[in-house]
């Protein structure tokens, strides 16, 4: 008897535990065949939405280009450091009849009337000289400290440059027009994107290529560590017959002083000989040959023609060069 009682409770829980596991398997069979079914009823699960884009003002901390730049002028060397361009050298540009006209006539003399001492940079060339160094800097809201924008301050003439990111809209067309313009940004892909219109009359180089007050600038700033590049897509309608593609080089340097270039303009009478109302310019129908003779090459190929600016149009160079008998001088 002491020893049947006490293989009983062994033998309960014996009986117990397979009963356990058979009660598990059978929950567990069920759920494999429940679930599969239970999808198929209910269709494809619902997709998670994707992260909206960020608008186009607010917090837009992926594309900061805030710090002090100083201009690598690794092209156009001659234009935007030294003294500027030859008459005449309208290459690059996709200029119209009515461009070419202008460039031709403007006279470089006319920067000593006193009308055009002061006259800072317009902001279609703002950017690309003489140098300049730069620094750009956020600005928030003094109430809520919100991110507002950027300030660009250093170039020359003073004309400071402000890019609205809060999403407000351009102003009408009717709205003042200023040397800066009118900038508003937003981020893109990690790249600043900046649109700029209500640009006053002024110029795309400093040899007479004349830029309108319909001109519109879009500017990508693109930030690799310690180096930017902007690219630049101007639309001039009036002037250019294409979009002009430019790009300039920055780089980064705290140390820099920006100072303000331009800050003391003092207005003299630099040329007393000249007649009341004189007004320096080549007569209509002159044109600078100098710089198509000094290099060797046709006249027509740097007279800003839009077929000149891309790599086919050397197939055609070569050739008007071998029916001028002509070669390039050699520097």
């Amino acid at each position: 008897m002491r020893k049947a009682n006490a293989a009983g409770p062994r033998a309960l829980q014996l009986r117990g535990t397979s009963a356990a596991w058979r009660i598990t398997a059978a929950l567990l069979l069920q759920a494999a065949w429940i679930v599969p079914v239970a999808a198929q009823q209910a269709g494809a699960p619902t997709p998670v939405a994707a992260p909206a884009a960020p608008a186009a003002g607010g917090q837009q901390a992926n594309c900061d280009v805030s710090g002090e730049w100083s201009s690598r002028s690794r092209e156009d060397t001659e234009d935007r450091v030294l003294l500027g361009t030859n008459l005449g050298d309208y290459t690059g540009f996709p200029l119209n009849d009515a461009a070419r006209q202008f460039a031709r006539h403007w006279d470089a003399s006319i920067l000593s009337l006193p009308t055009q001492q002061a006259i800072p940079h317009p902001a279609q060339y703002i950017m690309r000289g003489p140098g300049p160094n730069v620094r750009i800097a956020k600005f928030v809201d003094p109430t809520t400290r919100g991110f507002v924008g950027y300030t660009i301050d250093g170039v020359y003439g003073r004309n400071d440059r402000t890019i609205w990111m809060d999403g407000r809209p351009h102003p009408p067309d009717y709205a003042e027009f200023t040397w800066d313009g009118f900038s508003t940004g937003r981020c893109e892909r990690g790249m600043l994107v900046v649109t700029t219109t209500h640009m006053k009359y002024g110029y795309h180089r400093r040899n007479g290529v004349p830029a309108s007050v319909k001109s519109k600038m879009t500017e990508y700033f693109i930030r690799h560590g310690t180096e930017m590049t902007i690219m630049q897509f101007t639309e001039d309608p009036v002037y250019l017959e294409e979009v002009l593609a430019r790009t300039l080089d920055f780089q980064i340097n705290p140390g820099q002083n920006v100072g303000a270039p331009g800050f003391g303009f003092e207005i003299v009478d630099e040329i007393a000989s000249w007649p009341d109302g004189f007004v320096p310019h080549w007569p209509f129908g002159t044109e600078h040959k100098e710089f198509a003779e000094t290099l060797g090459v046709p006249y027509e190929s740097t007279q800003g023609h839009k077929e000149a600016m891309y790599p086919e149009y050397l197939a055609k160079l070569r050739q008007m060069m071998r029916d001028a008998g002509s070669t390039p001088a050699t520097r």
